[in-house]
């Protein structure tokens, strides 16, 4: 349904926009951001406007399961993102916390995407819990690839900036698995740099080589490939079909950048 489709796009969008400020960011997809190029007052309101056109536009098909996944995914987004505020900064943070933030803040729109579909065609359930899986594995083996590239990307392609989260002092997974890797002197480390927001110049490439030095990145690298297999796998409980083939082909095109 393109409007359900719309909807979906709109709370992404107003995600982002309020993302950005919360972030402080000065780039999004290799471009300046709303709250650059305008200011936060406009990226927030054009956040809420869209908010509340997404909530417009969800009703409209008159499908009540429908609209309880998209305006649940819409609450628990802001849930991720809140869980991963009081996150920051805290070098205690554990890998289960973690996927809590990222299943809140990117996997339950994903989900509710893949999960929508089905049920305005009248699937069977099967294939709804089976398309809702594919979605919330899809969602964190994406969110596992930008926090992969952060540290681990090529910096022009990304449309972001290399070390962004570093400097935001986020506990993303290739630092939880150093800090629970590290030694005296390097938990001194991530707690000047990250728990106290105490950085200087250089810090950024000497957490890149304590993240080498315990193979932080190429574990974090290849969990985004486990998750990209769950997404495949969850598809097999649907019928053999072109479609089933391309959004395998997209889980293959998430981990590209990382594989």
């Amino acid at each position: 349904h393109v409007k359900l489709a719309a909807t979906v796009e709109f709370i992404h969008t107003a995600t982002l926009l309020h993302d950005d400020v919360v972030d402080e960011s000065a780039q999004r997809r290799g471009r300046p951001t709303a709250n650059l190029l305008w200011d936060n007052k406009s990226s927030v309101l054009v956040g809420d406007y869209l908010f509340a056109r997404a909530f417009q536009l969800m009703v409209e098909p008159g499908n009540l399961r429908a609209l309880t996944i998209l305006s649940n995914a819409a609450a628990v987004i802001a849930e991720g993102e809140v869980l991963q505020l009081t996150a920051a900064q805290n070098i205690a943070t554990t890998e289960d916390t973690y996927f809590k933030v990222i299943r809140g803040k990117t996997a339950a729109l994903f989900s509710a995407a893949t999960q929508v579909g089905p049920v305005i065609a009248g699937a069977e359930e099967s294939q709804v819990q089976a398309l809702f899986d594919y979605g919330d594995a899809l969602g964190i083996c994406f969110q596992i690839v930008d926090d992969f590239l952060d540290y681990g990307g090529a910096g022009d392609g990304l449309g972001k900036n290399l070390g962004d989260d570093f400097r935001e002092g986020k506990l993303t997974l290739p630092v939880i698995r150093a800090i629970a890797a590290a030694d005296t002197t390097e938990r001194a480390f991530w707690e000047r740099t990250i728990g106290k927001g105490q950085q200087v110049e250089g810090d950024l490439d000497h957490a890149m080589s304590i993240l080498a030095r315990h193979g932080a990145l190429d574990s974090t690298r290849q969990a985004a490939l486990d998750w990209a297999a769950r997404a495949k796998s969850a598809l097999q409980a649907l019928p053999a079909h072109p479609l089933r083939d391309l959004l395998a082909d997209l889980a293959d095109f998430v981990v590209k950048r990382v594989n």
